[in-house]
């Protein structure tokens, strides 16, 4: 998951500090109610640090349910490298894990190891702000390799618009 559009209205602020925009907001909302009705729920949530997608965690808290949550500091700015080898990190008692990062990483790590799916050349064109890759492979953690999941589904707020 990319987080939700963030807010440039204060210039003073560091890039990690950025909060969400009102639009941001509505768009984290929207997708968690599509995330409540659609898509298998995790067990465990990995969020970067940054305070745009912690914001964008807290809007879809509900939709998450009971997962356990880590907001971790090495998820801003991490390549898709960086992210394959959190996941790998995965402990196996977790089925499903979303993650809330930011681009260019997360686009990089979907397309990395996306090998098959219905909307992958779409999803490889762009991964707007609030989209959401779900991704789905039949492997433990450890041995999560490029093109090895299969895209379950692409979803972006103007789908839900």
């Amino acid at each position: 998951f990319r987080h939700a559009k963030s807010s440039w209205d204060d210039p003073s602020l560091a890039d990690h500090e950025r909060p969400l925009a009102p639009r941001g907001h509505r768009a984290a909302e929207s997708m968690a109610e599509h995330l409540r009705s659609s898509v298998p729920h995790p067990d465990l949530v990995l969020c970067s640090s940054a305070l745009r997608t912690r914001e964008t965690l807290d809007r879809m808290s509900e939709a998450f349910g009971d997962a356990e949550v880590v907001v971790d500091d090495d998820l801003y700015g991490a390549t898709d490298d960086l992210l394959l080898e959190r996941l790998r990190g995965v402990a196996d008692r977790f089925e499903t894990v979303a993650m809330i990062g930011h681009n260019p990483g997360v686009h990089d790590l979907a397309i990395a190891l996306a090998g098959s799916g219905a909307d992958l050349g779409r999803m490889r064109a762009k991964f707007p702000t609030g989209a959401l890759a779900v991704l789905a492979f039949a492997a433990p953690w450890r041995e999560l390799a490029p093109g090895d999941a299969r895209l379950e589904a692409f979803v972006t707020p103007k789908d839900l618009a």
